[in-house]
């Protein structure tokens, strides 16, 4: 047997098992799940009321020892007056992790982030992303559980920024991740690691609301450790400074780690 012919039963073996997983595998919200990630949110509206259940507010120990605490809220639209974009670098290759965090005028801040659902004992793997391993969910959270996880525990560089955006965009963009959360809550979706993350699906909630369109395509959603220079180039983030001086400016893990016990975490990350 020749070298093309090895090669080629190869290729042809590995699109079988693809096509085999592809068909035979169905995303499902009835599973075993980490425990971070047992409760799906979900909100409903009442006028200008956005009613979210299942907001996560965990406290940590450790990344694997934690006090599990979720609790509903009514949030007011009209009270929604900013946004913010987290930017998690980890691993190599440009790997991380993107969420928007959205601000009230009473000093409250949500959060909403974009995972992979993982099993009990499960770990994150950008392979197994590939090959419908994992369900994806959109996560709810006040900053200091889904931020300071990270910053905190997990000792990753975490940096907040603040977006330039009119208010009726930041309530659209808010509303549509709700009305998405509350989609897969009712009919689950497997996360692909190119075409459905936390960054790809940021970009088409993005994109519904911007003036000029992100292509999911581009290497900075795909690998996104650079998103925050995209947004800076497209003039979102709101900063004079130059984009080195900012990413020091608002890189906020140290104010995190410091302020983690905090009960305004989300005021003294930002006070910097």
């Amino acid at each position: 047997m020749g070298p093309r012919l090895r090669r080629g039963l190869w290729i042809g073996a590995v699109a079988a098992a693809l096509a085999l997983v592809h068909f035979t595998a169905f995303p499902s919200n009835d599973r075993d799940w980490s425990p971070d990630q047992d409760r799906l949110p979900t909100a409903s509206f009442q006028g200008r009321m956005a009613l979210v259940d299942n907001v996560r507010d965990f406290t940590y120990r450790s990344t694997t020892d934690c006090d599990p605490a979720w609790f509903d809220a009514a949030y007011d639209l009209d009270r929604l007056e900013s946004l913010w974009f987290m930017v998690e670098p980890f691993g190599r290759m440009g790997a991380a992790h993107t969420l928007l965090s959205f601000g009230f005028s009473d000093g409250s801040y949500l959060c909403l982030s974009v995972e992979i659902r993982k099993e009990r004992g499960e770990s994150y793997s950008a392979l197994l992303g590939l090959l419908r391993k994992y369900e994806l969910m959109y996560v709810v959270g006040t900053e200091r559980d889904l931020i300071g996880l990270r910053a905190v525990h997990r000792k990753h560089a975490v940096y907040l920024y603040p977006i330039k955006a009119p208010k009726e965009k930041i309530e659209r963009l808010f509303v549509s991740m709700l009305d998405r959360a509350n989609g897969l809550a009712g009919r689950p979706e497997f996360y692909n690691t190119l075409t459905n993350t936390c960054t790809t699906n940021l970009v088409r909630h993005l994109n519904a609301v911007a003036e000029r369109p992100v292509s999911p395509w581009r290497l900075s959603v795909l690998l996104p450790a650079n998103a925050d220079k995209l947004a800076y180039e497209r003039g979102l983030i709101a900063t004079d400074l130059p984009f080195d001086a900012a990413k020091r400016a608002f890189n906020i893990s140290e104010a995190a780690r410091q302020y983690a016990e905090s009960a305004k975490f989300s005021k003294r990350i930002r006070e910097q």
